[in-house]
Order: structure tokens, then sequence, then C-alpha cells
């Protein structure tokens, strides 16, 4: 994020509001996420989104890029090793920088205890192309962290709660003191003893053993949409992990690989598909029966029809993806030339060139082609 816009990444103007920059960041994650993008530079392009993303959606990080830019999320690199031992802290920028050298007070930090919305999940649903066409309810099942029901989350033996800790006093972090380069500094590290979640808990949940989630089976029933295509996905709220102290569950992406159809190809609303039919019936016209993914339907095909002729049969394609409306279907025809042909067809067909003042050097079959004829006798 050096040299990112942040705004300019998600596509945002700077005065928009949260809701705007969620909406714009789940619209572009689609769209360059790795598994349905395959485009080089697609997952480069998702890093960036997600990192845009991250500085936005926090309200400090967000408010110190707009006073100090791209310079303002170093967050401590390229300052001589300014992180303490083991990585446990980043710095908040400039501010935390100066508080270092000024005693500031630094920057507020997010209270450990504020609620957190839990990570999102993915779950690939494989359809057949009729499927993806008309759609279909199911059950589908996965795992995901769930709240713990034995604690409700607090990570506590029933009957006990979580205390605050009494080495940080709540704030997740405690001030030390090192020795650097450029003297004795007081730096801010996570505290050692609540790992920086700024509660203790003297007598865990025996199920989730004071992580106040589990691990759990979940089954949830699924209706998919008519319509949907190979590489779309749909979002289901508060399906994915749990938050963190009481925050919301994440969501739940469903994407659709749809399998493709050996007798029909799609594209939208609309499905292709081919139908054979003799010279005859092209020449002279005919009623034939072509099959579509709602049945088979009678085409009326009119005299002197040539090869590759399409027509088009009204609300036999796909359905509009949600909404009412049904697509079409192309039906292309092929005048198949038969390979073998009796002494009497031979004949009908002479007299046919000789009407129409053709004069036809009829050729033979070569000798390999005779000799397969003898043989399918």
């Amino acid at each position: 994020m050096a040299d990112k816009d942040p705004y300019e990444t998600l596509g945002v103007d700077k005065n928009a509001s949260e809701d705007e920059i969620k909406k714009a960041f789940r619209s572009l994650s689609k769209k360059y996420h790795p598994d349905i993008n395959k485009a080089p530079d697609a997952e480069e392009k998702f890093k960036e989104i997600n990192d845009a993303y991250e500085t936005l959606k926090d309200p400090q990080k967000r408010a110190r890029y707009d006073q100090y830019g791209s310079a303002g999320m170093n967050q401590g690199q390229g300052f001589g090793g300014f992180g303490g031992a083991g990585g446990g802290e980043q710095f908040g920028g400039f501010e935390d920088i100066f508080s270092q050298f000024f005693g500031g007070g630094g920057t507020q930090r997010q209270s450990p205890n504020a609620p957190r919305q839990g990570s999102d999940l993915q779950y690939r649903m494989d359809l057949t192309f009729e499927e993806g066409v008309f759609g279909k309810k199911t059950d589908i099942s996965y795992d995901r962290e769930e709240v713990c029901k034995t604690c409700d989350g607090s990570g506590a033996k029933p009957g006990t709660h979580p205390e605050t800790c009494s080495k940080c006093h709540g704030s997740g972090y405690v001030e030390v003191d090192r020795q650097t380069p450029l003297g004795r500094m007081r730096t801010r590290v996570v505290c050692d003893v609540c790992n920086g979640t700024g509660k203790e808990i003297k007598e865990k949940c025996n199920i989730c053993h004071g992580k106040g989630k589990v691990n759990e089976k979940h089954t949830l029933k699924v209706t998919v949409p008519a319509g949907v295509e190979d590489g779309q996905q749909m979002r289901l709220d508060a399906q994915g992990e749990a938050g963190e102290n009481g925050g919301p569950y994440g969501d739940l992406y469903i994407v659709f690989h749809v399998s493709p159809s050996k007798e029909f190809k799609r594209d939208g609303s609309t499905i292709f598909s081919s139908v054979n039919i003799s010279f005859p019936q092209a020449a002279l016209g005919d009623e034939i029966k072509v099959n579509t993914v709602h049945g088979p339907v009678k085409l009326t095909v009119p005299s002197g029809t040539q090869t590759g002729t399409s027509f088009r049969l009204r609300g036999k394609g796909a359905p509009v993806l949600n909404s009412k409306n049904i697509g079409d279907q192309k039906v292309t025809v092929n005048i198949v030339t038969p390979r073998k042909m009796s002494g009497e067809q031979r004949d009908a067909l002479k007299q046919f060139a000789e009407a129409g003042g053709d004069k036809v050097k009829e050729k033979d079959s070569n000798f390999f082609n005779k000799i397969k004829d003898a043989f399918n006798g």
C-alpha cells in the first residue's frame, strides 16, 4: 500500500461511508478473486484490494492515511528495527513514533474487547447444466467456528466470568523500556498475560478451553436461484466464522461450478443447440422435433433452408438470474449428405439434377470405400 491510494483502488470517494467502502470491496473482491478470475494479474489486484480495504475499514488507519498519506501507513518499517522482540507490536504511524521520542499519548487503539465480525468462508458447489438453468434446493455441510454454547462465547467455565487483565488493565498492551542506539525508548507491546485480549480467564471452559469458540459441522439449507452460471457466487449473511467478543458471524460465499452439457451450450440466458436434417427436408421443408432443456418441441423448417441457418425458439432458454424473464434457444440446422445411397436414390438424384439443368459427372467411391462397403454388406 506504500504507493497505492486506497480510495482509488476501491473506486470510492474520500467521503465514502463505511457501507459504501464495504460494498465496493465486496464487489471488487468477487471480480478479482483468484479462484474465479484467471487473469495473470488477478492475484496481485486482489491483494491490492484487500490492502486498501484493511486501511479504510479501520477508522484509525483511515484517519492516519487522510492526514499523512501513504507515509503514515509504514507502521515501523524503515525506522531501523523499532518493532520490538518477537514481532509482538506494530506501530501506528507517525503519532506513535513521536510518542516514543517525546512521551506523547500516541494514537487511540481499538479496544481489544470491542466486538469484531468473524471471517468470511467460501464453499464450492458443483451443479449440472440443468441445475444451473433451473436452480435447486439442497443442504450443504461445512466446518466453521461457532460460539461455544457451554460458555456462550466467554471462554470461562460456567458460573465464572473473565476478569480484566491484572497486568495491562484491559488495554491489551503494556509499555516497556528498551535500550536502543538512540537511547532508552519506551514502546508498547502485546500483553504477555492476556495475549492482547485485555482479559484473564481464571477457570477456562472445559469445552472450548478458553477460546469461546469451537469447530462444528454446520448444515444449511440453500436455494440455488435459477439461471446461475459457472463462476458466479452467492453471499449468505452470517454463515461464516463466529465473531470476536460478541461480534457478528462472517458471511459465506458459495461459488458455483456448472458442468458443461454434451447437447447444449449457453451464453447468459440464451441456449444454443444444433440439429441434423436431410437434403429433402431442407429443400422441401418439414416439421422436426428439437430437444430443449424444457423438453422436446416441434420446429417448422421452411422449404429452401440452407445449412447453418439458425432458428429462434422463444422462451426455451435459461431464466434471467433474479428475474421472471426467460431467454431463448437458438437452433442451427446442418444438412447432412448421405454417405451411402441405393440405386433408386441415385437415379432420383440424377433426374433432379437433369431437371435443374445441372450436368453432374458422377464419381464412384474410391477403392478403400468400395472394400469397406462390401464388408458392411
